[in-house]
């Protein structure tokens, strides 16, 4: 279906780009990240509207635009996701991670997107994807003792 205006592009991109930015960067500065990339594709709006990847240009976008604030190095709480019954020892394990593995994981295992849709968003390989993830799953399995059944 051809997007003809950027209400639309901006309807089918912010799901995926909010739950990246969340991902990568914790609520907070997901949610400013967030607020920068859509701002800058308002003003935008004819080159985005001409973007074959919007989403993953502007997770970019959001990235560049909110580097020069401090980068707290904490994750949400699975509370504050939602997400009930976790292992204590995970938070910590998943700060440990670069933060293209941590983007990676909470993408394709926590969110469920393919690695396709995860290496369009992050503007990286389908193959770079599965290397973070196999990596950082080995390191998170190592970390908490579980081995593979």
């Amino acid at each position: 279906m051809a997007r003809t205006t950027i209400d639309e592009v901006l309807t089918e991109v912010r799901p995926r780009l909010a739950a990246a930015f969340a991902a990568t960067y914790g609520i907070e500065r997901g949610e400013e990240a967030l607020a920068e990339a859509m701002a800058w594709a308002w003003e935008h709006h004819e080159r985005v509207l001409a973007m074959e990847n919007p989403a993953g240009y502007l997770y970019r976008v959001g990235q560049t635009r909110s580097r020069p604030r401090p980068t707290p190095r904490f994750l949400p709480s699975p509370s504050e996701l939602g997400i009930d019954d976790v292992e204590p020892a995970l938070a910590p394990a998943m700060e440990e991670l670069t933060e293209r593995q941590r983007t990676c994981v909470a993408l394709v295992v926590g969110l469920h997107h393919s690695h396709q849709e995860a290496a369009d968003l992050l503007g990286i390989s389908k193959s770079s994807v599965q290397q973070h993830v196999d990596r950082a799953m080995d390191h998170l399995r190592t970390r908490l003792g579980v081995t593979r059944a």
